[in-house]
């Protein structure tokens, strides 16, 4: 992928803030976002196993489960490590039998070349979500999650995160909570960079709870 420079996200920050000035106060309080300025060092098929896991999980139990696992495997997740594990041993390490199955299923996928991992740049968001929901137990969200996280897409506008319908009630002060079906529209007007907007959604709920 290619990386964006600390001054195009800035111009990003700053156009965001003209389209919705209540963006601002937000933003001005943040660190830059980082998303799309640093490559990851993890394979797509690494951080899809890691998903799989902490999905549903406090962060601090996550990575407990996702330690045992890398372990297991031999202190690195590959499809090749991950294959020589059943899922007894899975289970064992503290995943529960439908994250133990996603992750199998996952692996038989990825040697069997079913998932074009080698060409997920030149792909679409649309055509990476495709494929990837084909694997039993990865949903939209860990697509997305996955998308901006790791690919560094800009333009993903996640509106089934939970975190990021509350960002957007908090930052525009919204008495009632926010459908996604009613916030999918309104990322529009972001066009390009909804990944942006979503992550300081999220640190509007970061914040909060600092004041809190």
């Amino acid at each position: 992928m290619a990386l964006i420079t600390a001054k195009d996200m800035r111009g990003i920050t700053e156009a965001l803030a003209k389209k919705d000035r209540k963006f601002a106060p937000v933003i001005a309080q943040s660190d830059l976002c980082p998303i799309g300025q640093k490559k990851s060092n993890r394979t797509h098929y690494q951080v899809l196993v890691h998903s799989i896991l902490s999905q549903q999980l406090a962060t601090k139990a996550a990575a407990t489960i996702r330690n045992r696992v890398t372990e297991l495997a031999g202190g690195k997740i590959s499809p090749e490590s991950m294959s020589e594990l059943d899922p007894g041993l899975l289970r064992g390490a503290g995943a529960s039998g439908a994250k133990a199955r996603a992750i199998l299923e996952l692996t038989g996928s990825t040697l069997a070349g079913d998932i074009h991992f080698h060409k997920f740049g030149k792909m679409s968001n649309q055509e990476i979500t495709d494929e990837l929901t084909k694997q039993w137990g990865i949903g939209r969200w860990t697509v997305e999650m996955f998308l901006i996280s790791h690919m560094g897409r800009l333009d993903v506008w996640p509106v089934g995160d939970l975190g990021v319908r509350r960002g957007w009630e908090l930052i525009h002060k919204l008495p009632e909570e926010i459908d996604p079906k009613d916030l999918d529209p309104l990322g529009k007007k972001f066009d390009g960079y909804q990944s942006v907007v979503a992550w300081y959604c999220w640190r509007a709920i970061d914040l909060s709870r600092e004041r809190n």
